[in-house]
């Protein structure tokens, strides 16, 4: 009997072990930034002028569509994409201009690590960057973003 509860002790101490260095349960680490990752422009640096090509990403939900952009203001190349959320942290994606599928997979969150940003967004899978930015006010759908993006992307290649 004194076996099998050193046994059993033992079992449940790996196991909190592991749970302790695999880090938080899977309810704590759930949100990978779904409510920042859609309606959002996010961008992979500020140009510094007007030839400066910057990356654009975005995914609307309104209509499910996005768009990975390389382009400076005089000149740029895009592709669309239409996609189904698989859950917070990845979606699918089908290009149907050059017709490839991809599983893409991200996080977005609150940092403070680029100058003139407020959010990071990290994406594997997709066509572009691996790491973008976004401010306050990028968000897609309020006229106020535009305004502010718009501004703002102008004010930077100047």
């Amino acid at each position: 009997m004194k076996k099998l509860l050193w046994i059993l002790l033992l079992v449940v101490v790996a196991y909190l072990a592991w749970r302790w260095w695999r880090g938080p349960g899977e309810a704590a680490t759930a949100d990978r930034g779904q409510s920042l990752f859609y309606d959002r422009v996010w961008v992979d640096h500020l140009p510094t002028s007007q030839t400066d090509a910057f990356d654009t990403f975005a995914a609307v939900t309104e209509q499910p569509i996005g768009v990975f952009a390389h382009q400076s203001q005089w000149k740029g190349d895009w592709e669309l994409f239409r996609y189904e959320p698989r859950g917070d942290g990845q979606l699918e994606a089908v290009f149907p201009a050059s017709k490839a599928k991809s599983r893409m997979s991200y996080r977005a969150w609150k940092c403070s690590e680029k100058k003139d940003f407020d959010f990071c967004l990290e994406i594997s899978g997709g066509k572009g960057p691996k790491k973008y930015y976004s401010q306050r006010g990028w968000e897609i759908g309020t006229v106020d973003g535009a305004r502010a993006l718009e501004s703002h992307l102008a004010a930077s290649a100047r």
